[in-house]
């Protein structure tokens, strides 16, 4: 690994293809919340509100696998550049659905939302592996880290952006708010239309679409130090799910208002975009391993001690600091997926990955509800960062491959 922190982005192509990465993060994370307000304006019900996410997730962890196997058959810069324009003309379907008068939302009440929502989670689904897939192919070997940790900080601050962008909007108008999201979108494609394109890694051997797709599931099961780090960031989200339970801790809690659950629901991403910068110019890459059974212990830490603060501040700082620590293990992590896995399976193992990481998201804040419902709401965030903490212990005796791991970009994991 090279050690300048700006070599990916000294090549032109990867130049665009974060840059396209972040303003497509950001179109569909404001998108979430301009689909959100225009549902909550149409009905008043949260219960149809918050089936918006679910609406989304099913089809993309249910494609997933497919998705996966495509990306390792078609060119992965035809697939991203048809799933992006899929999604510019579904974003432009839901703007015809803001304009005045419309037949559709007369007719069907919000149905078509939630149908455009459904095949915006399909369109995602093939995006997904294929920017992993096509990451690889645009850098050399040497500078995967590097290029991650860049990938990492844009997809970070999409994240911020995003959501706060699409508050914004949603004042100023939905129309407003789709036509922006509809214009990152067709800015992104373009961003994609000038990187080469690159042809497929040749294939060891031909197979059916089932063996290609047990091959990719039995490459993630059979390796340590793969499962082993895709385990630990899946409990790590299932048990700690803290965030999606922040509306609760802002009104009975911290008993704070808008702004202050704003800064609450902010603070993890910030603080994940401030490590990634300090990782660009520091990787973690030497005793990686350790270094991520750390970084989880920290975030669960970070969630016991979040769950008895009563001071916005330090809740404020704390969930911060959970972001810190889980953009440290989501590097690496992505890392080591990158060194690791062969160029003709990327497809497979990054859907295998996305499952991991979808389901735990909408699982973990059904099981963190669940949990507050049975236990309260304190109690309920601190059993989850016990079992983050109990999970790193289990995972650090069991998993001594991942443990002992030091990446090196010159030669696979």
């Amino acid at each position: 690994m090279r050690n300048d922190p700006y070599v990916s982005l000294k090549n032109p192509d990867f130049r665009r293809f974060v840059s396209a990465r972040l303003l497509l993060t950001i179109a569909t994370e404001m998108q979430g919340v301009i689909v959100g307000w225009q549902i909550l304006q149409y009905t008043k019900d949260p219960l149809l509100f918050g089936l918006v996410a679910l609406t989304e997730a099913i089809p993309f962890i249910l494609t997933a696998l497919f998705a996966g196997h495509v990306a390792d058959i078609i060119e992965r810069k035809k697939i991203i550049t048809v799933a992006t324009i899929i999604l510019s003309v579904f974003t432009f379907l839901l703007f015809t659905f803001t304009l005045n008068n419309s037949y559709i939302l007369h007719r069907y009440g919000i149905l078509p939302i939630y149908f455009v929502i459904f095949f915006t989670g399909i369109g995602r689904a093939f995006i997904a592996p294929s920017f992993f897939a096509f990451l690889s192919q645009i850098i050399p070997r040497e500078d995967y880290p590097n290029a991650t940790t860049w990938n990492s900080t844009a997809w970070q601050t999409g994240a911020i952006a995003g959501p706060a962008l699409g508050g914004v909007l949603c004042v100023i108008g939905l129309n407003i708010g789709y036509i922006t999201d509809f214009s990152l979108m067709i800015i992104a494609l373009a961003l994609f239309s000038f990187i080469k394109s690159r042809p497929l890694p040749e294939k060891q051997k031909k197979e059916d679409l089932f063996t290609s797709l047990s091959t990719g599931i039995k490459f993630v099961f059979s390796n340590q130090v793969v499962i082993g780090a895709l385990s630990l960031d899946l409990f790590a989200v299932l048990f700690g799910g803290a965030v999606t339970l922040l509306p609760l801790f802002a009104s009975t809690v911290l008993h704070t208002g808008s702004i202050g659950f704003s800064l609450l629901r902010a603070a993890p991403s910030v603080g994940a975009v401030l490590m990634a910068t300090i990782m660009v110019h520091r990787p973690p890459f030497k005793n990686a391993g350790r270094n991520m059974l750390l970084a989880v212990l920290g975030f669960g830490i970070c969630m016991i001690l979040f769950a008895i603060s009563t001071n916005l501040v330090l809740s404020i700082f704390l969930l911060a600091l959970s972001g810190a620590f889980d953009s440290v293990s989501v590097i690496i992590r992505a890392t080591i997926l990158q060194l690791m896995t062969p160029d003709e399976m990327r497809g497979r193992v990054s859907s295998v990955n996305n499952i991991f990481l979808g389901s735990s998201n909408e699982i973990g804040g059904f099981e963190s509800g669940l949990v507050a419902k049975l236990m309260g709401l304190i109690p309920s965030v601190i059993f989850g960062g016990s079992m983050t903490i109990l999970v790193v212990g289990f995972t650090s005796l069991k998993a001594k491959t991942l443990r002992t791991l030091h990446l090196d970009t010159k030669k696979e994991v």
